[in-house]
């Protein structure tokens, strides 16, 4: 899902997709499936030149990504759409909603027990050795921007700023991830499952291992062969249930279930258990990672209790 906090910050998609071709070749890719250059062009009756101009454009803006594959006369450039929905928040926030807002760097983590493939690495360098788990317990670990694993879990303390009287109503967390298989694979499903305080919330199944192309914020010194980018999700638990992207229930979880007040520690967990039915490992980005250059995101909705 592309989610956007504002028609301002969804401004240069509005742009992109002001251009009536634009919008067909969107059409197309997600009627259709996806496409090389060579065969939308011909669609379109457009020029191999005037075609790559209006995907790069759809590239820039995250709509799109661009990867090779070896063909009949040599590579052809294949388009994929990237989201199923984007989400544009049409309503101002108004400053009378009561919420608290977080945000927990990838490195930041209270507790993990993983197995290999596995990594963690920082902006600037590798941390330790691929396949090691003992490097996940380094000091260094806090200042991580991304991390991977096969099987088991990585668990952090959220903060709580809740205060008495004040009663939760919605938490709401934000994350760019996918699978992990050694070096990528496109098409690799992993069942991800979320918990918080031993609470079972749901999974969500990613489809695969993201490295055809480089993560719109991957530095430049990260290898190639290596996992590149993520999914951007958002997780919801309120009083109705749990959530994916805001209409994608995953549990019957409600807010009220966690038991949380004032008092309580919040500890949120990723895990990939081993006798999921998609055993396809996990990859958290952070920022300077991946597509989206944050880290994990929180919001955490309250109503101010009557006496």
């Amino acid at each position: 899902m592309l989610h956007f906090e504002s028609m301002k910050d969804a401004s240069e998609v509005f742009k992109a997709l002001g251009a009536p071709m634009r919008l067909k070749i969107m059409e197309i890719l997600y009627e259709d499936g996806d496409k090389n250059l060579n065969d939308l062009a011909t669609m379109l009756n457009l020029t191999n030149s005037a075609i790559s101009l209006h995907i790069k454009k759809l590239e820039e803006v995250g709509l799109i990504e661009i990867h090779t594959m070896s063909g009949k006369r040599g590579s052809m450039k294949i388009c994929k759409p990237l989201h199923d929905m984007m989400v544009i928040d049409l309503l101002p926030k108004k400053l009378d909603i009561a919420s608290y807002k977080d945000e927990i760097e990838v490195g930041c983590y209270s507790n993990c027990q993983i197995t290999a493939t596995c990594g963690i690495s920082t902006k600037d360098h590798i941390i330790g050795e691929f396949d090691d788990p003992r490097y996940f317990l380094f000091p260094e670990h806090f200042q991580a921007s991304v991390l991977w694993f096969t099987t088991g879990f990585i668990e952090y303390n959220l903060p709580n700023h809740l205060t008495a009287g004040q009663k939760l109503t919605e938490l709401q967390l934000s994350f760019e991830i996918s699978s992990e298989s050694p070096g990528y694979n496109e098409n690799y499903p992993s069942d991800i499952h979320f918990s918080i305080n031993n609470i079972d919330l749901g999974y969500w199944v990613s489809p695969g291992d993201f490295g055809a192309r480089r993560g719109r914020f991957t530095p430049n010194w990260w290898p190639e062969i290596c996992n590149q980018y993520g999914r951007l999700k958002t997780l919801s638990i309120n009083k109705d249930g749990t959530f994916i992207d805001g209409g994608y229930k995953i549990s019957e979880t409600t807010i009220d279930e966690l038991s949380i007040d004032y008092t309580s520690t919040i500890t949120f967990r990723f895990s990939v258990p081993k006798d999921t039915k998609n055993v396809g490992g996990f990859t958290l980005f952070g920022e300077g990672f991946g597509d989206y250059n944050q880290s994990i995101k929180m919001q955490t909705f309250y109503e101010i209790q009557k006496s």
